[in-house]
């Protein structure tokens, strides 16, 4: 069986064809500038790497030219669309309706609209995609699986915020995590290297990249995680604010005359370790400040990995115990001193990290001491693989 992923964004269009017998990527590619006589698509397939100009003014254009792609006979992959079996599309709100991944239908698309002040950047786009995939494909199942529905089953006194409750009821303000896939992905992925049932295990997943968040996978289902009604919420991010005083953001809105949006833009793009920095926001351009005695780079960098071991010493407590802690994410898989970091504030807890063993990067490898009380992984993500399971699994 061979499952197209897709994964849009307003102005661009990433997307994976799998084939589900060996979970081998056959082909791979992103599109960028959509919407512009600019727009340009980068394609990968049999060991070739193809850049193409080519204006694609909407999504429907450009999936029909990536899809064009996977049947050219300079490096084709499939000698017809006809042998891609299904679509699994990367989607990201599904508010509390949607609380595993699903068949897309109309009701699915309703929700997603529903669900659009909650994403109002990714929601639009994932309509789009769908509907593009409609008119290219008419009739080819699709399943959308959402970054939200792996944290449902987190209960309602760890996802209700102390506001005034009309506002739940009105608006639905709730936590309600992201990067869903990637945590149900290494967590089921650790308890296959384990050789143990998910059921059984208490772990601590740490998706660290651009955006960041921790989950605390019990029994294999998530009972708490760092981000909120957004991405915003949690540890602080490469360019994202993560949790604060809340007077902090009404007070700067006073003090430089500023509204809403142009606050919301202040977290999300100029605060984090960047923000607290004021270095360019790579992870690898900071800890290099930081290690030449640049003060803001280390105080940065220091809180980073001091929020990130708080989250994983609160969730032993949501836990009443950790088995595992999981690195994954582009700072996750490659940060060997941020990893260090955090471990070394756990010990308290028996965390004994391996510094030989965490000598790695984008590789899966236990990382602990024979001697640790809770096991360290790294474990690199695939959420398109993922989405390509659970695609199949519905299908």
């Amino acid at each position: 069986m061979k499952v197209l992923v897709l994964n849009c964004g307003s102005s661009s269009l990433k997307y994976q064809l799998i084939n589900m017998e060996t979970e081998e990527v056959v082909a791979s590619g992103k599109y960028e500038r959509i919407g512009e006589k600019e727009a340009f698509i980068t394609h990968k397939a049999k060991g070739k790497k193809v850049e193409i100009k080519n204006p694609a003014y909407n999504h429907t254009e450009a999936i029909e030219f990536a899809l064009q792609q996977l049947i050219n006979p300079e490096y084709k992959v499939i000698d017809s669309l006809e042998e891609i079996e299904a679509i699994g599309h990367r989607l990201v709100h599904g508010g509390e309706k949607i609380s595993e991944s699903v068949v897309i239908d109309d009701e699915v698309i309703k929700v997603l609209k529903e669900c659009t002040d909650l994403a109002p950047l990714h929601n639009p786009a994932s309509i789009l995609g769908i509907e593009a995939c409609k008119k290219v494909m008419p009739g080819k199942p699709m399943v959308g699986v959402f970054d939200t529905a792996f944290h449902q089953t987190i209960p309602q006194e760890k996802y209700i915020y102390p506001i005034p409750y009309e506002y739940y009821k009105k608006y639905k303000i709730r936590k309600y995590g992201f990067h869903g896939t990637s945590h149900m992905y290494v967590s089921q992925r650790l308890a296959e290297i384990e050789g143990k049932k998910i059921e059984d295990l208490k772990i601590v997943t740490c998706h660290l990249g651009q955006g960041a968040s921790i989950c605390a996978v019990n029994g294999g289902k998530s009972i708490d995680t760092s981000m909120g009604l957004s991405p915003l919420g949690g540890i602080p991010m490469v360019t994202r604010s993560g949790d604060m005083d809340p007077s902090v953001i009404t007070y700067i809105m006073k003090k430089e005359n500023i509204d809403a949006d142009k606050m919301e833009a202040i977290l999300n793009k100029e605060s984090g370790v960047s923000g607290i920095s004021g270095l360019v926001p790579d992870f690898r351009v900071i800890e290099q400040a930081g290690n030449e005695g640049n003060e803001r780079a280390r105080i940065a960098l220091e809180s980073f990995k001091y929020s990130i071991a708080s989250y994983i010493a609160k969730y032993a407590v949501a836990m009443k115990g950790i088995d595992y802690i999981v690195f994954t994410g582009g700072v996750g898989e490659n940060q060997i001193h941020i990893r260090e970091g955090i471990c070394e504030q756990l010990t308290f807890m028996g965390v004994e990290l391996d510094e030989t063993l965490n000598n790695i990067r984008s590789e899966e490898k236990l990382i602990s001491k024979p001697t640790s009380k809770v096991k360290i992984y790294v474990i690199p993500t695939n959420e398109e693989l993922m989405i390509a399971k659970e695609t199949k699994r519905l299908i």
